[in-house]
């Protein structure tokens, strides 16, 4: 199998008897030396957790559902226990959870030389897991699908990267980092000459791993890079989302260096964004957002979806900005907004109308950090997009210049969090989160970034010892 195949078989093979699909993927694997393949399933944090598997269990894992700790929806990415959990914890006793290999989600490893396969939670008895954030955005696209309506989606990254290891960048206490380059130089074609081999080398391996990039550039900030994945279809979209963020780091640290994803590193730089574009096609797979005779070219379907996330991206902001990091990003002037604006083609709003044709008009919606969990993010918008349309939402009069000198008088239900437990309080009191999102989910998301919070304010950090140590 070379780099970039997968085994999406088509033609005759797709009429074969399951078990010989099976027997002729096997065999084909062990004429390619394979012993053991990867698998890996997305957290609430979109962290990747997973594991090898021999092809004994691999067959097995084609014919049942397999087992996973369900720890992993018990502790946060410090691996620390939640000390209010619901769904699991010491109360349970922490049992195995199902889940299933989704076969056709194939993509070759090169450098491991084994090929990696997405894997979803579901519940003992099969069916979707309550928890699960993959299952939660499927059943955002199934209610698009009941208004014969697909979503496509793009994500793009900003991420830094470093002349560091793990270790190093513990050794010095997250400072005094070595980056890449130094420097502020967006769009710099003379720091992507001078490190194209780099730039080449991890273009052709998100292209190996089914998550080809469509642009990669130097973004304002020493070793910045930004990220342009190609856009389709909607889980395919966040999927790739995933693996990338977790296999750009991988890429990074087996040639000595590191990529952060962070929203903001350093207060001296601008964060790290995350964000979406999203379009919709009907069932003959036309662009339904273009109007060559509305406003802006804009649909009323689009102008609908902008409504509602303009009227719904506050209540569920936690999705998209899930850290304590991520609230030093949204603050005014750091090209990150602050409130649910929306504009044509400004990028000093939270919601971007991007304008073309019926294959190309898209929103854009800037709000995501870089440490977003995808599958959240992409759910959080084409939900509020969703209620928009559902309930015919107008969005009002797009701003026009910079939208910063509007926020201060812009009424509350449109103004942004300004911390992580506050976000948290207003999508536990959201109906519309609940109604879209289940009781159970948000319930259970609320009670992490509840968590989070609290740990943050657990612990001491440089700011208050450099503040007050000596003065106080």
């Amino acid at each position: 199998m070379s780099e970039g195949e997968t085994s999406n078989d088509t033609g005759t093979a797709k009429h074969l008897p399951p078990d010989r699909i099976l027997d002729d993927r096997l065999d084909h694997y062990r004429k390619l030396g394979v012993t053991q393949v990867k698998l890996g399933l997305a957290d609430v944090d979109g962290v990747l957790r997973g594991k090898y598997v021999g092809l004994n269990k691999f067959a097995s894992l084609l014919h049942k559902n397999g087992g996973f700790c369900d720890c992993v929806f018990g502790w946060d990415v410090d691996d620390q226990l939640y000390d209010q959990g619901i769904q699991t914890g010491w109360h349970t006793g922490f049992p195995d959870t199902g889940f299933r290999l989704l076969v056709e989600s194939e993509r070759w490893l090169a450098e491991e030389n084994c090929p990696y396969f997405i894997a979803e939670f579901v519940a003992a008895d099969g069916s979707d897991h309550p928890l699960c954030p993959r299952t939660l955005l499927r059943s955002i696209l199934d209610r698009y699908a009941e208004h014969g309506l697909s979503p496509r989606s793009g994500f793009e990254y900003e991420f830094f990267v470093f002349n560091e290891s793990p270790h190093t960048v513990r050794e010095k206490g997250y400072r005094g980092l070595t980056s890449l380059t130094p420097g502020n130089f967006g769009y710099s074609v003379l720091r992507a000459s001078a490190q194209s081999q780099h730039f080449i080398d991890f273009m052709d391996y998100c292209r190996g791993l089914g998550c080809e990039l469509e642009g990669l550039h130097c973004e304002t900030g020493p070793g910045v890079w930004e990220a342009a994945l190609m856009a389709t279809d909607g889980m395919e979209a966040a999927d790739r989302a995933v693996l990338f963020k977790t296999f750009a780091k991988v890429f990074f640290q087996r040639r000595d260096m590191m990529a952060t994803f962070m929203a903001k590193w350093s207060m001296d730089y601008p964060g790290q964004s995350g964000h979406l574009h999203v379009s919709l096609l009907d069932k003959e797979g036309r662009g339904v957002f273009f109007d060559d005779a509305g406003p802006a070219k804009m649909s009323t379907l689009q102008r609908h979806a902008v409504g509602g996330m303009r009227r719904y991206l506050r209540e569920f902001l936690a999705f998209l900005a899930p850290t304590i990091n991520s609230y030093t990003r949204l603050v005014q002037g750091a090209w990150a907004p602050t409130a649910a604006t929306w504009g044509v083609e400004n990028r000093t709003t939270a919601i971007r109308v991007i304008g073309g044709d019926a294959g190309s008009q898209r929103i854009e919606c800037r709000v995501g950090g870089a440490d977003a969990n995808p599958y959240l993010v992409q759910a959080a918008v084409l939900a509020a997009a969703l209620a928009g349309i559902e309930e015919a939402i107008e969005p009002g009069e797009p701003v026009q210049g910079n939208a910063y000198d509007i926020e201060a008088n812009l009424p509350g239900e449109l103004r942004f969090a300004s911390h992580l437990s506050d976000a948290a309080d207003a999508l536990d009191a959201s109906k519309t989160a609940r109604r879209l999102f289940g009781d159970t989910f948000v319930e259970h998301f609320v009670m992490t970034r509840r968590w989070e919070a609290r740990e943050y304010h657990r612990h001491l950090n440089s700011w208050q010892l450099e503040r007050y140590f000596e003065i106080i």
